[in-house]
């Protein structure tokens, strides 16, 4: 006897477990199979553990600059642990809340291990090393991914880490080598170095930050070495030796090679997707560069089989997941006008310092696909709020396409940015031209007057520069 689902979802990650509690809402039998914990990568060890932990190095780079306010901080003693167990009780409560949603809109969660075994088939082996069998209408694949290693260095968990290690570390290493500076890589590196750590940054390609606007990386590398991150580019770690001491590293460029002796190096070169062991060869499931290929609603080749989030491609971002996590339920259950998702549309945030925030084209990528584009740029050295913050350091870059008016990207450089990126996303999404844009009143003294200063920057307006 098996037992039956509408919908069962492998892992609970915020795309997992965002389709199941989508799917229980609709009415539909849901069974959600997690192997270790609630709330994913995300929760647990990535997005909002990190952000406390960024919290705590803003706070520190707040009582450092003190008394520019005018005032006196005296010795200031810091605990490492305290601020580790911060980010741990976050998690927790978050992961906690997920279990309760689960819980509220029916959804049956399974502890173990998923195997498809067949079309509509799963397998869950259970701690006890127990096969439990079930069937279901639907499966859908949120199995998420993991850091990718390089070859020739290996994460030991002591000397060589992965972000298991930097997000609970024993004590604050004294120099620390982050090689990779996607947003994981810049935001370990600007943590650790707000919190006292000698940082260097090392990537392959010609700019930090790759998938970023030109202009977005080269401000955030000239902040970074303003405030001591040595940072290469175009540049390999080829060996990363461990000693008695730290680790020997080996960087080489096109010109020059050189050793930096560090006591840990964190490999941040991206993630993997989870498609070990899941059955996926028997079913001769369709793969692209190693992820799941899908469609528009994330159905795989095989039917009655979705994959979503991190495992079927980039960009691997927990709230790309969560919107795939709802269109794949919703499609299947049958509701009418689920729209497809637009990556070119999917904001990315970086909550470094300072922090970047984008959405939609960047202007070379505009210029490579032939558009016609106008750009707008507004530096927060103009604004008030940001001056009256002291927080000036950045700007907002928009493009438009030049015939249109059709708003093709957004790019912004400085404090709080990934809490205001989402006013231009609206406005994508509400199909907002230039022209409408650009009567529309932002509130004063806000720093997001500087992307109102932008839009009319784009037309030869701005009124403050």
């Amino acid at each position: 006897m098996h037992d039956k689902y509408d919908v069962l979802i492998i892992g609970g990650g915020p795309g997992g477990y965002v389709a199941a509690i989508r799917a229980g809402q609709l009415g539909l039998r849901t069974a959600l199979v997690e192997k270790q914990h609630l709330g994913g990568i995300c929760l647990n060890w990535g997005c909002i553990p990190t952000k406390a932990l960024l919290h705590g190095a803003e706070v520190a780079h707040s009582i450092a600059h003190a008394n520019q306010l005018g005032f006196s901080v005296g010795e200031v003693s810091f605990n490492l642990q305290k601020l580790v167990q911060f980010s741990r009780t976050v998690s927790q409560q978050l992961t906690g809340g997920v279990e309760y949603l689960l819980k509220k809109n029916g959804v049956r969660v399974i502890d173990g291990t998923a195997r498809l075994c067949g079309k509509g088939q799963v397998t869950v082996s259970d701690a006890r090393g127990e096969k439990h069998e079930y069937r279901a209408d639907h499966v859908i694949l949120a199995t998420g991914a993991r850091p990718r290693a390089l070859p020739g260095i290996t994460p030991d968990g002591e000397y060589i880490w992965t972000y298991f290690e930097a997000l609970q570390p024993e004590r604050l290493p004294k120099s620390l080598l982050v090689i990779g500076s996607g947003a994981i890589g810049v935001e370990f590196a600007s943590l650790y170095n707000d919190l006292g750590c000698k940082v260097t940054l090392v990537e392959q390609a010609p700019q930090i930050l790759p998938v970023e606007d030109t202009e977005v990386s080269a401000a955030v590398r000239k902040s970074f070495e303003r405030r001591g991150i040595q940072v290469h580019t175009q540049t390999l770690v080829t060996q990363a030796q461990v000693t008695d001491t730290g680790v020997c590293c080996t960087l080489k460029n096109a010109s020059a090679e050189q050793f930096l002796e560090v006591e840990r190096v964190l490999l941040a070169v991206g993630v993997q997707p989870n498609i070990e062991d899941l059955g996926l060869e028997a079913l001769e499931v369709g793969l692209d560069r190693g992820f799941i290929k899908t469609d528009a609603a994330c159905r795989t080749n095989v039917f009655g089989l979705y994959a979503i989030g991190d495992v079927a491609g980039p960009p691997c971002l927990a709230h790309k997941a969560s919107h795939e996590g709802v269109i794949c339920v919703e499609t299947l259950a049958g509701l009418a006008g689920t729209a497809p998702l637009d990556h070119d549309y999917v904001p990315g945030c970086t909550y470094a310092r300072p922090q970047v925030a984008s959405l939609g084209l960047t202007e070379a990528t505009a210029r490579a696909r032939g558009r016609a584009i106008k750009i707008g740029k507004f530096a927060l050295q103009g604004n008030g709020k940001a001056l009256a913050s002291g927080e000036t350091e950045g700007f907002v870059k928009t493009i438009f396409d030049a015939e249109t008016g059709e708003l093709l990207g957004a790019h912004m450089v400085g404090a709080q940015v990934t809490e205001q990126i989402q006013g231009l996303g609206i406005a994508r999404h509400l199909e907002a031209t230039h022209e409408s844009l650009l009567s529309v009143v932002f509130a004063h003294p806000t720093l997001s007057e500087a992307m109102h200063e932008s839009i009319l920057a784009a037309s030869g307006k701005a009124l403050h520069q």
